[in-house]
């Protein structure tokens, strides 16, 4: 097994290359006065405080839960009946059905959202309206997969044992196959909220610039307003609203495990 070790020793650097020292790059510009040179680092609070002493930003920031909580809500909603219809298939069937889920998904994301662009551009729908159905058409094959993970994998024989006890089909859902199926629901969760909450160019294509959310307020400051700083500032405040919604999600299915 030692000699296995090695292996990871590749990732290891990646890892630090690639996502390690980006993410102190972001707290160190987010600590610190726009235009430092390398010898004179001031490091300031200041960034955080226009963030929270600004109105605008607020409603930014609480305009991006909403998406992305509405979003995950949606693709719970759309994708559990769909998961649990493709589980009751055969085995083939389901193959298949998963086949036609997941071929979408081959196609670039952002291939895709141009896709929908063309879609709705003439239907007169609001611009909130049409980044919903981006992110619901994007991100809900992966609350159908986590879902139809758990309920393929469930043991069929508590049906049988819950109708034996006197339980109805409706019965026998609410008590076993909905709880067993609770954690393809918080892996769903996980992988939806997270990538909903920090979007940007699902709201910047489909939304015409006119619906903006967190990740579009790190766009504009890195890419167009260089300001660093306070980009930094934004991503890390985002960073830690994702790492708090993972640690609840994660309590929570480590709680119903546990029951």
């Amino acid at each position: 097994m030692k000699s296995f070790r090695r292996l990871v020793y590749p990732y290891i650097v990646w890892a630090f290359i690639f996502i390690v020292i980006p993410m102190l790059m972001i707290v160190f510009y987010a600590f610190t006065k726009q235009g430092n040179s390398v010898l004179t680092v001031k490091f300031t609070f200041d960034n955080f405080i226009r963030f929270f002493q600004d109105k605008i930003f607020i409603d930014v920031l609480l305009r991006s839960l909403k998406l992305a909580v509405i979003t995950t809500v949606i693709c719970i909603i759309i994708g559990y009946p769909c998961a649990y219809f493709i589980a009751k298939l055969k085995p083939n069937s389901q193959g298949l059905m998963i086949l036609l889920i997941t071929i979408p998904m081959w196609i670039n994301m952002l291939v895709r959202t141009y896709a929908w662009r063309g879609i709705l551009l003439e239907t007169g729908l609001s611009p909130e309206i049409k980044v919903y159905i981006g992110m619901v058409y994007n991100f809900l094959p992966f609350m159908i997969l986590q879902i139809y993970t758990s309920l393929s994998k469930m043991d069929k024989s508590l049906i049988a044992a819950a109708n034996d006890l006197g339980c109805d089909n409706r019965m026998a859902f609410l008590k076993v196959t909905l709880p067993l199926s609770v954690p393809g629901i918080i892996s769903g969760i996980t992988l939806v909220f997270l990538p909903a909450v920090s979007s940007f160019f699902i709201p910047k294509l489909l939304g015409g610039g006119s619906y903006v959310l967190v990740g579009n307020l790190v766009e504009n400051y890195f890419v167009t307003t260089g300001d660093w700083n306070f980009g930094s500032a934004v991503s890390l405040i985002m960073t830690i609203v994702i790492l708090i919604s993972m640690y609840f999600t994660r309590k929570f299915d480590y709680e119903k495990e546990n029951n």
